[in-house]
């Protein structure tokens, strides 16, 4: 099934003299390069009302008509899975993620995910970019996300997080003492070895992870973490780069730090702990339609408080 829909732009005057591939890549960033790029060979996208070559050289000014052939996502089922939702309208919809969901279907989990949810809850969904989500969290990740409901609030969502105009704040429990906050700064691309990981690299992708301390223990420490940039598993990356592995982080972990002198109920929970703790607490974000500013805040899963609480009463 197919649907239609036209969209209009104008190049705009500091992209003068560029190539209609890029033009339209800058202009439409919902859609993928290679989905562009069939549009621009079909036909669908014109300039002036004349068909051109991917390559070829577009002028400040120039009307660009995209008829952007949209496929409805059939190959994903609408599934009945319960939603925590924190905020809805009509752009935008605010969801507190829960530990064990798989964002996007993929090799492996094609059902039982975010997307097999949203297309049971809001049927429309099926003819945006990956029914509406603009940004992801990892299956043992906890927390806020925002979906899109519709293609301009998809457009302008994608826009505000390439300008890194999204506030996203986590609160991640890691083993080691932190003295004082920081800024990492360090590319992340593919492992050079193990190709399902991510890891610090010249080669990589800028990535830039702000934290603070939120709560001291006598070997572990609960910060406070901002995104700056929105790469593949970067907190969890940067922070064992810096030698804080989240607890829990069976990737980028490593074996379990369990100090000596706790107690056995605390070490087991330590030990048996079954996923990164690790929570986006926090969501701000300029609305797509409005232009209020709106934020939204979660407090920690009942896990991660649980193992907090074993923390704090070891401590007193």
């Amino acid at each position: 099934m197919l649907q239609n829909q036209q969209i209009i732009s104008i190049v705009p005057p500091e992209m003068d003299g560029y190539r209609l591939d890029q033009v339209v890549a800058s202009l439409c960033p919902q859609y993928s390069r290679s989905q562009l790029q069939k549009w621009i060979k079909a036909g669908h996208i014109r300039v002036e009302d004349k068909v051109l070559k991917p390559k070829e050289r577009l002028t400040s000014g120039e009307a660009i008509i995209i008829n952007a052939v949209q496929e409805v996502q059939t190959e994903f089922a609408p599934e009945d899975i319960p939603l925590d939702i924190v905020y809805e309208d009509d752009a935008i919809l605010v969801i507190n993620k829960p530990v064990g969901l798989v964002v996007h279907p993929a090799a492996g989990n094609w059902s039982g995910t975010l997307v097999n949810a949203l297309l049971h809850y809001a049927p429309s969904l099926e003819m945006l970019p990956r029914a509406g989500i603009v940004h992801r969290l990892d299956k043992d990740t906890t927390g806020l996300m925002v979906v899109a409901k519709t293609l301009q609030a998809h457009t302008k969502l994608v826009e505000l997080l390439q300008e890194r105009d999204v506030s996203r704040e986590y609160l991640a429990l890691v083993s080691g003492q932190v003295v004082a906050g920081s800024t990492i700064e360090a590319n992340i691309g593919r492992h050079h070895v193990d190709r399902k990981k991510q890891a610090v690299t010249e080669s990589g992708k800028q990535a830039i992870t702000h934290y603070r301390v939120e709560e001291r223990f006598p070997h572990h420490t609960l910060l406070r973490v901002a995104l700056e940039t929105g790469r593949t598993h970067q907190i969890r990356v940067h922070l064992s780069w810096k030698h804080l592995p989240i607890v829990g982080d069976q990737v980028y972990g490593g074996r379990p730090r369990v100090p000596a002198g706790i107690s056995d109920e605390l070490r087991t929970a330590l030990q048996t702990f079954p996923r990164q703790a690790l929570h986006a607490t926090r969501l701000g974000l300029v609305h797509p339609v409005s232009g209020d500013y709106l934020e939204w805040e979660r407090p920690l899963p009942d896990d991660m408080s649980e193992l907090l609480n074993l923390l704090r009463k070891e401590n007193t």
